[in-house]
């Protein structure tokens, strides 16, 4: 069984959707613990789904090197298989990626390399592409530079709002964390042969 901690800074919709796979008995991993880097929303998953959470706050550390310290020292208690940052919005030091790589991946709201960074939705609408897209890649140390391990394409429709589009691909992103996390852990997919 695949022992997974997610890192979240917000609501948790894909969090969400990997704890409901994770409820199917056949399903081949488990979240073990959340964690966050502020008081998110996402934590309130971990009191549904009965899973123990952790917050490390980046405004309690004088550098973000002693924030991410803390961090993955807070990761290692677990002492997970697979680490999964969904919808965790600070970058991590090559300290911390380092500590964690390979088993450190990323969902990201586009299709990479096209629209990095925070702000992926915001810039596809802006850019008045017709298509735009869902990735999961191995985190590295650019900014979601990393090796990509699937993505699947998203329409822009006539009418979409940066809302609706984000909304659209957060499905895509779903669907493919859970089936990214079922490859890892059936072996299917070896990420250390992506780094």
């Amino acid at each position: 069984m695949l022992k997974v901690v997610v890192l979240i800074s917000g609501g948790g919709s894909n969090l969400r959707a990997l704890l409901q796979a994770t409820e199917d008995p056949g399903y081949p991993a488990r979240v073990i613990a959340i964690g966050a880097d502020r008081d998110a929303d996402g934590l309130g998953l971990a009191e549904e789904f009965g899973i123990p959470s952790f917050t490390v706050p980046f405004t309690n550390f004088a550098t973000r090197e002693e924030w991410a310290a803390e961090l993955v020292r807070q990761i290692r208690v677990w002492q997970p298989d697979l680490v999964v940052l969904s919808g965790f919005m600070r970058l991590l030091p090559p300290s911390a990626v380092e500590a964690l790589t390979p088993n450190l991946i990323n969902t990201h709201p586009a299709y990479l390399p096209e629209f990095p960074g925070a702000h992926a939705v915001r810039d596809a609408f802006a850019a008045g592409v017709t298509e735009t897209g869902a990735s999961i890649i191995v985190v590295d140390n650019g900014v979601d530079s990393g090796p990509i391990i699937a993505q699947q394409r998203v329409p822009v429709l006539p009418g979409d709002t940066e809302t609706t589009l984000h909304e659209r691909i957060k499905v895509v992103e779903r669907t493919l964390l859970v089936q990214t996390v079922r490859d890892i852990a059936d072996g299917a997919l070896a990420l250390e042969t992506l780094t």
